[in-house]
């Protein structure tokens, strides 16, 4: 997610606290999670709150392209161009792709790169997630975070509603598991997906 904080004082990964007494167990295959959708769909706060369930890192990939390039995500498309940043984010991911035990959000346009989905696809013991909602549902969120201004796609709908329906097809397509997300809760959603990782013996 971006924020006005100072791109210096800002890191990417974080290792969260590992004495929370709600960890759930984990398969020894599976050592990353990759979160995935469109803006608003709440992939860092699902993100940071599945880490700490699981007592494993988290990764937001745009945080981490801003930590590499010293740069906002605005100011890269602003000042480099989205050809730029979209060459940082392959880059990035295929860097995080390589640390073990990590929830991993996406950016909503990282999965359009036949090389991301690739990377995706190919990195054992990594699934994927998809975090979906209608557009409409997802819009509302974005327009009410206070960076809403500050976003590149939502300059404009019109564009932006493609877009959705354009990558909408891909995040199904490369997704293990799909959460419908437009009644719950970030907690709700930690907790559905949870149950489809881990689901309890019948």
């Amino acid at each position: 997610m971006i924020t006005a904080e100072p791109t210096a004082e800002r890191t990417a990964t974080q290792t969260m606290p590992r004495r929370t007494p709600t960890r759930m167990p984990r398969p020894a295959q599976l050592q990353r999670l990759v979160l995935t959708g469109f803006m608003g769909s709440g992939k860092t706060t699902v993100g940071r709150l599945l880490a700490e369930r699981l007592g494993w890192a988290f990764t937001d990939l745009d945080t981490e392209i801003e930590r590499r390039c010293g740069l906002t995500v605005p100011q890269i498309f602003a000042q480099l161009g989205e050809p730029h940043f979209r060459r940082q984010e392959s880059a990035a991911l295929a860097s995080v792709l390589g640390h073990p035990r990590t929830v991993i959000a996406l950016g909503g346009g990282a999965p359009e790169d036949l090389g991301n989905r690739l990377l995706l696809e190919q990195t054992p013991a990594t699934a994927v997630v998809y975090l979906a909602a209608p557009f409409v549902t997802l819009l509302d969120r974005c327009q009410k975070q206070t960076d809403a201004t500050e976003r590149p796609v939502l300059a404009d709908l019109p564009q932006a509603q493609q877009r959705f329906e354009t990558r909408q097809r891909i995040y199904q397509r490369i997704a293990a598991h799909t959460l419908e997300t437009s009644s719950m809760s970030p907690e709700q959603t930690v907790e559905a997906l949870l149950h489809q990782l881990f689901p309890k013996p019948a």
